[in-house]
Formats: C-alpha cells, structure tokens, sequence
C-alpha cells in the first residue's frame, strides 16, 4: 500500500490521529466503548474490600517458644534471660514482644510474663513444669477464660 494515497483507509483523514479508533486506551469505556468494556471487563468499574487506616494497623512482635528454648544458655549470657533455681525467668512485654507463639520444642523450664499467648505455647509451657503469667482477665488464644468462653483469633 506504499504507492497509495491513503494506504487502504479510504479517505485521508481516517487514519489521522487517534480519532478512528474512538479514542487511545480506555477513552470512551463509559460511552461509545460501554458495549465492549461491560460485556469482557465486567469488574473494571467500581471498588472492592477496604483498606484499613494505617494509624490502625500495628504489627505483632512475636517470640517463638521453641527458639527461647533452643538458645537459652546464649540468651541467658546476654541477659535476655535470668535463671532462677531451675527456671529460666523472662519478661517478654519488658523486651518489646507481644505475644508467644508454640513453634518448636520445650524441654526447659520457663517462668514467662507476655500480654498474649497462643494456646499451643501455653500447652508446651506447661508440660515441662514452667508457669505463664498473662494480663488480668486475658486467656490464652484457644484456651478457655473462668466463664468458659474461648478467645479465638478473627
């Protein structure tokens, strides 16, 4: 179509510019393009789910039982942990945790003070001999409170 006029577009001006085509990109997807966008891009209008305030989000620093266990003589050689009798004693909210998780073994004996604590690192806690001492009023995630009712993560 090199030796002609309009390259096989009719009249010059068809091919001039982005007007032939309704526009470039998206333009006209709510007018002359409605037919085309509703029918194969059904979910492109419109929002969806919400974005919580980033004030309002705040991430949990978390502490494994089993890694206390497994680095306890480190831990207690740099101060993280005390060793009273035969328990290693440690203040997890004093150290900027917020929770304990069960990950991992427990062969040691632990005396651990944190504001809160899933059920299976309660479990583990106590079946080698140690004690977890939470806030007021606050039972472990899974275990069951004096009423009797289970505090479940949503």
């Amino acid at each position: 179509m090199r030796g002609s006029r309009t390259h096989g577009y009719g009249n010059t001006q068809k091919h001039r510019g982005a007007g032939s085509r309704g526009g470039r990109g998206m333009a006209g997807s709510k007018k002359h393009k409605w037919a085309y966008v509703s029918k194969y891009m059904p979910e492109h209008f419109g929002r969806s789910g919400f974005k919580r305030p980033q004030c309002q989000v705040k991430e949990k620093k978390i502490a494994n039982i089993g890694d206390l266990n497994l680095n306890a003589s480190k831990l207690l050689k740099e101060g993280f942990l005390k060793k009273e009798k035969d328990a290693y004693v440690v203040n997890l909210t004093e150290k900027g945790f917020d929770k304990l998780l069960g990950a991992g073994k427990v062969s040691n004996k632990f005396i651990i003070t944190v504001k809160e604590c899933s059920g299976k690192a309660k479990e583990k806690i106590e079946a080698a001999g140690g004690k977890l001492i939470l806030p007021e009023g606050k039972p472990a995630e899974g275990q069951a409170n004096e009423t009797g009712e289970t505090s479940e993560k949503v």
